[in-house]
């Protein structure tokens, strides 16, 4: 269940730069080669139309770049930038990175522990300036140190960070270190090193420290340390964004199609958020990851630095980027999420590969993974593969006794209590969700299991008897029926 997909009617464009006739062929067979997450078991996997799926998602804009062999084999923009202007989309086109800005930032303050301006694991108040870290009972032994900051282990709180409107007063970062922005104060509240949990408000206390330590604004020393070195011409961590990047902007899009109030949202929480890029130049930063790992001398951080990056933390993660092993090789990476632009990037640290696509929708996740099936397959890469299930056929009659109105059981904050509606049609399950205006078609498995052979979500039922049913979404939500 997602948020309802309105149909935004809107032409379709495509640019690219000129590639050998093989480059072509690769492009031209991703572009048709999209592959669902599901498919039943004996059956061959239908591949479908980049521009087609595009329609489907409502997602009004779509960036690829590919990386193979050590270089940028091909980057190409699909769709429309912004629908006021009929703006549409090359590779040139920025966007928002949303979290993409964190492994990039953490480049900056890695920098700064390769110059021996910092350490990686001394207590960060030792750094900061005029805001530091309150001592508390969780801080009295263990504390907050850059390693545990990268690795979202520091026990910080704030997960992520909604933006400001273009009406909005933009805050400074102390503010939002306070809790005076649009978010709660960022703090400690668990012992930092017990465990991982995803703090985008760690990564704007690292952005404090860069500044603290460079004497700069982290845009300034972003630029000259990390974006210069690596050649990201086309990327800023400008907040908001300044004149002379806004000509080639994606506006950003809600699930809905509408376009935000203002183009975009705002972030001043930059090292976590903020970053302005295009998939090409986060391609860059790709290869020169994998450059320095080979060897390179001059690169944006010494190899031990890129060692110690790339080394897996808790949650298996690195200092900024998010680590796993797929065919025996290490992958490194990171998805994106702002306001209206959904991201991923993901990259083999020894094989000189790698991908990032870029949208300007917030519903552009289901786009991505079925381009990531489609890319992984066609470069016989195995990092995202089509999962194959077996399904049963029932009749209509045996399915009837699961109609009716199930309600989950907890409240859902502004809504309330929330309800579901099943039906039954050709031999499945209709869910149709209110609340977000979404159906979901679930095909029957074995052993009263389902599964919605275009979304990928997957549902169980535990039936005692007529009166007393239950739907289990996803192994995590527990609907229980209250009506016929």
């Amino acid at each position: 269940m997602k948020h309802k997909l309105i149909l935004l009617a809107f032409s379709f464009a495509i640019f690219f730069t000129s590639y050998s006739q093989s480059t072509d062929q690769d492009i031209s067979k991703i572009e048709n080669g999209l592959l669902k997450p599901i498919s039943v078991k004996g059956e061959t996997p239908k591949t479908y139309n980049i521009l087609d799926r595009m329609k489907v998602h409502n997602v009004p804009g779509v960036s690829i770049a590919i990386v193979k062999d050590g270089s940028i084999q091909w980057a190409k923009g699909y769709g429309i930038a912004n629908t006021n202007t009929s703006q549409k989309v090359d590779a040139n086109t920025l966007f928002q990175a949303g979290s993409i800005s964190k492994p990039i930032a953490a480049l900056g303050a890695l920098k700064l522990v390769d110059q021996g301006k910092i350490d990686l694991d001394v207590d960060v108040n030792s750094y900061l300036k005029n805001w530091t870290i309150p001592d508390s009972k969780f801080t009295k032994n263990e504390k907050v140190t850059l390693r545990r900051l990268l690795t979202h282990t520091a026990g910080m709180t704030v997960h992520g960070f909604p933006g400001y409107t273009q009406k909005d007063n933009f805050p400074p970062i102390e503010k939002v270190l306070n809790g005076k922005g649009n978010t709660g104060k960022i703090e400690v509240d668990t012992i930092p090193g017990a465990i991982w949990r995803y703090s985008g408000g760690g990564y704007t206390v690292m952005e404090k420290i860069v500044e603290d330590v460079s004497e700069l604004s982290l845009e300034e020393f972003l630029k000259k340390n990390v974006l210069s070195t690596i050649e990201m011409d086309n990327s800023t961590y400008d907040q908001p964004l300044t004149e002379s990047f806004k000509t080639n902007a994606s506006a950003a899009y809600y699930g809905d199609g509408s376009i935000i109030e203002g183009l975009w949202h705002n972030y001043p929480e930059q090292a976590a958020a903020g970053l302005w890029t295009t998939p090409t130049d986060l391609a860059k930063y790709i290869i020169e990851i994998q450059e320095i790992v080979s060897g390179k001398k001059d690169g944006v951080l010494s190899k031990e630095m890129t060692s110690k990056m790339l080394t897996k933390d808790k949650n298996n993660w690195g200092l900024g980027p998010s680590l796993r092993w797929e065919n025996d090789s290490l992958m490194f990476g990171h998805g994106g999420k702002n306001a209206g632009f959904t991201n991923q990037l993901g990259a083999f640290v020894h094989k000189g590969a790698g991908f990032v696509i870029m949208t300007n929708a917030d519903n552009g996740g289901r786009l991505i993974g079925e381009l990531m099936r489609g890319i992984s397959k066609h470069y016989d890469w195995g990092i995202s593969n089509v999962k194959e299930v077996d399904v049963i056929k029932m009749e209509n009659d045996e399915l009837t006794k699961f109609e009716g109105k199930y309600k989950l059981d907890f409240q859902v904050p502004n809504i309330g209590d929330y309800f579901i509606d099943v039906t039954v049609k050709d031999g499945k399950l209709v869910v149709f969700d209110p609340n977000n205006n979404d159906t979901n078609i679930l095909t029957p498995q074995p052993d009263l299991n389902f599964i919605d052979l275009n979304k990928g979500d997957n549902v169980k039922i535990n039936f005692k008897d007529i009166n007393n049913i239950e739907i289990v979404w996803k192994n995590q939500y527990h609907f229980n029926k209250v009506s016929k």
